[in-house]
């Protein structure tokens, strides 16, 4: 089976990437940063930057008939740790919202930039959904 790209109607219709690929029943999640759907980086600050992003990551995951238990890995690349950290509480009551008690393998690493100069935070992840619940996206071939 060819990687098939998986782009959710709810997000920024991508140029040069996909949002995910997927390779059989894994689903590799391309780099999600606090996009919304106007193209804008989300304002507020590292909380909401990360809902947005997790949110980016979860909506590809749906698309492909994934569920947050489903994510085996999470990374987060971050341009200010010490925010991040300053923060970790009130981010992880929007994990626990968006995603339950699930935690998956996850690094947070610290970058000087992101793609958007505005953004905070950038997360990408690996998801293997149970074959009774994949939904590959149809393709033009």
């Amino acid at each position: 089976m060819s990687p098939v790209p998986v782009n959710p109607a709810s997000l920024p219709t991508p140029s040069g990437y996909s949002h995910g690929t997927l390779a059989g029943n894994t689903l590799y999640l391309g780099g999600q940063t606090a996009l919304d759907a106007d193209m804008r980086i989300v304002p507020g600050g590292i909380v909401e930057q990360f809902r947005q992003a997790f949110g980016n990551v979860l909506a590809t995951l749906a698309e492909a008939g994934g569920q947050p238990e489903d994510l085996v890995s999470i990374t987060i690349y971050l341009t200010d740790i010490p925010d991040y950290q300053a923060h970790g509480a009130e981010i992880g009551r929007v994990w626990r919202e968006l995603a339950g008690r699930v935690y998956p393998a996850m690094a947070g690493i610290g970058t000087t930039a992101l793609w958007q100069p505005e953004a905070l935070i950038e997360i990408v992840g690996i998801a293997v959904i149970p074959d009774e619940r994949l939904r590959p996206p149809a393709t033009d071939a």
